[in-house]
């Protein structure tokens, strides 16, 4: 069996998995919740930049990402900084859909899967 690897485990979650060579990231969240939805954006874009490279991998290597927002209607403002960010034709397959956050002040939650 292949072996499954855990990182930053709490009791409810991990902050990433390793698994052949695929990586999996828990959702990424702002840290300075006075931002817009763009500048919430950019931030979670550098967690996921940052995450990816601790594990061997980049935003090239995208294969899946699920978008939350906490109103829709930013989509487009999000959708901005998101097609900025991507490399050319290197969009992955995404959901993007409204949702209640924990916390209120979170407008966006972005979780990918990336191989290495």
């Amino acid at each position: 069996m292949a072996k499954i690897t855990r990182h930053d485990v709490s009791p409810v979650l991990s902050g990433a998995i390793e698994y052949h060579n695929f990586v999996f990231l828990a959702g990424k969240t702002a840290p300075d919740l006075s931002q817009d939805v763009v500048g919430q954006t950019r931030q979670v874009l550098k967690a996921i930049d940052e995450a990816l490279e601790g594990h061997g991998t980049d935003k090239t290597r995208l294969l899946q990402a699920q978008i939350w927002l906490k109103d829709i209607r930013d989509r487009d403002a999000m959708n901005k900084i998101w097609s900025e960010w991507l490399p050319e034709g290197g969009a992955p397959v995404r959901a993007c859909v409204e949702a209640n956050m924990a916390d209120p002040r979170h407008l966006v939650e972005i979780m990918v899967t990336a191989c290495r």
